[in-house]
């Protein structure tokens, strides 16, 4: 696995970028042409890195699908040019795009691994180096010529994961993020250990495709015991409205008042794409299996089943984009396109 891969190094913003200016006490914006300089322990991998950096840093709480599409860009460009990727990325919203590059790239053949820090990289306690290390060593990963990993990966202390099942869960921990509903795809510890059963494979016989077109006309709705119906009417109400993430209870549950279903079956038949997914942070929806959530199934709402809010937001948006009738977008939402669900 020691080959010498050509590793791109993508900052686009966040914590993990900056330094600490020791003579002012403030943080900067940490020069990544100076990478090397900086962090010698690189010079101990065996892999060739280039950076390149965003002109205007991005907080992570900027993000939207315009940037999505411009990082995507950035290693569709250079895709035949380097065997592995490693974005730099704010963590709070990692997990959003790390999601929509997943749906972006379709069939892809090579690793991009999204990675960020809670302390700034010039800390004295920092998480950054350690983070940036290993992705940029699992992101230069091979076995018999082939990269290792095949799709878009999130590390974070130790542990590397399926990008698109990976949920932000600490906002002051180094272990920031977990993936409750699989396993991670490797860890690292004395040794780098990777769970060959859980990688995601791809069809090496086809090319690698760039898709583009979000459709950002979606709100998320989360159930609150209280909620009454005329502020889901007023929320549903909004103009230009094409899909709704349904935040519900447990497996899938909402409340079976005749209002709430009726104003679903009345959108719904409108064209709205309504996807169920569960407020908890690990389970699957299994509408069906409680009274309270017959209801859902029957007026056409979508199961999410184990998928994470941050995957289903830009799921939706994908497959909203391609202009899919709603039996199409049924069958295709409740298939799991890159992993992102059991």
């Amino acid at each position: 696995m020691k080959d010498n891969s050509k590793i791109l190094l993508v900052y686009t913003g966040g914590t993990i970028g900056m330094i600490k200016d020791y003579e002012t006490g403030a943080l900067k914006a940490f020069n990544f042409d100076e990478l090397l300089h900086n962090i010698p322990e690189l010079k101990i991998l065996e892999h060739e890195i280039e950076t390149m950096t965003f002109g205007d840093p991005i907080d992570s709480s900027n993000m939207n699908p315009e940037y999505w599409i411009k990082i995507a860009n950035v290693i569709h460009e250079r895709f035949d040019d380097y065997d592995g990727f490693v974005v730099l990325h704010g963590s709070d919203t990692m997990s959003y795009t790390a999601s929509a590059l997943s749906f972006m790239f379709e069939n892809l053949t090579k690793p991009i691994i999204f990675t960020g820090s809670q302390l700034p990289i010039g800390d004295l306690r920092t998480d950054a180096k350690e983070n940036l290390i290993t992705s940029i060593q699992v992101a230069g990963l091979r076995k018999n010529g082939k990269p290792v990993i095949s799709e878009v990966g999130l590390y974070f202390e130790y542990k590397l994961y399926r990008a698109n099942r990976t949920t932000k869960i600490n906002a002051e921990h180094f272990q920031a993020f977990s993936s409750m509903n699989h396993p991670a795809l490797a860890e690292s510890g004395v040794y780098l250990s990777v769970n060959y059963k859980a990688l995601w494979a791809p069809n090496r016989k086809q090319k690698t495709k760039l898709h583009i077109g979000f459709d950002d006309n979606i709100l998320v709705l989360k159930m609150f015991p209280g909620i009454s119906e005329s502020t889901v009417e007023h929320i549903l109400a909004k103009p230009g409205l094409k899909g709704v993430v349904l935040e519900t209870y447990g497996s899938g549950n909402a409340p079976n008042t005749s209002w709430f279903l009726e104003l679903l079956r009345k959108k719904i038949k409108e064209g709205l794409f309504v996807v169920n997914v569960t407020q908890c942070v690990a389970g699957s929806v299994n509408m069906g299996q409680y009274e309270t959530s017959v209801g859902l199934m029957k007026v056409g709402v979508v199961s999410g089943k184990d998928i994470t809010t941050e995957a289903a937001v830009s799921k939706l948006m994908y497959l909203i984009g391609k202009d899919l009738s709603p039996k199409v977008f049924k069958t295709i939402f409740e298939t799991s396109l890159r992993g992102e669900m059991s």
